[in-house]
């Protein structure tokens, strides 16, 4: 089975590669939004860190905890990641038990959820933090950072100069 701190662990190590190609990018975008009812990128890169705590802690048994602060730069989102990463990478496989008995309880916006645990990690967890993942990726791209599909998941790989939308000559690569 696939841990909820390997699934994040994995993808915050993305969410930092993302953060250090836009930090190279040399633009500041941090305050850039999708949409104006929308978080800004730096706000959409803490909510899901905090995902992964709040989806992990519980789930291992144990109390949330977060490691955010009230500063929006890209270094505390470093700072907060690097703290998160290590604090996950201390709950050991086995303190995820029997999600089949248990039932985690939540917010959801105004919404007060208490779900089973299948469901809490399956259909709002991790949809919730690859909504926030998915906006930094989607804003740093709008915004003309160089960044992939590959840059996204770490799986996916391209040759230079591959677009899906204009043919490009694999021999070139």
């Amino acid at each position: 089975m696939v841990t909820p701190t390997r699934l994040f662990l994995h993808y915050l190590d993305r969410l930092r590669d993302l953060l250090k190609r836009i930090e190279v990018f040399g633009t500041d975008i941090s305050g850039k939004r999708l949409h104006p009812d929308m978080l800004p990128l730096l706000q959409q890169a803490k909510t899901a860190i905090g995902f992964a705590l709040r989806t992990s802690c519980p789930l291992a048994g144990r109390e949330i905890v977060s490691f955010s602060n009230d500063e929006y730069t890209l270094q505390s989102v470093f700072v907060e990641l690097d703290l998160t990463t290590r604090y996950l990478s201390t709950i050991p496989d086995t303190d995820f038990g029997d999600f089949d008995a248990l039932k985690v309880g939540t917010a959801a916006g105004f919404a007060d959820l208490n779900m089973p645990a299948w469901d809490y990690y399956l259909m709002y967890a991790v949809p919730n933090f690859f909504f926030h993942y998915s906006m930094v990726y989607a804003i740093a791209r709008q915004a003309g950072v160089p960044i992939g599909k590959a840059d996204f998941d770490g799986y996916h790989k391209y040759p230079p100069g591959f677009s899906f939308t204009e043919e490009c000559d694999p021999s070139e690569a």
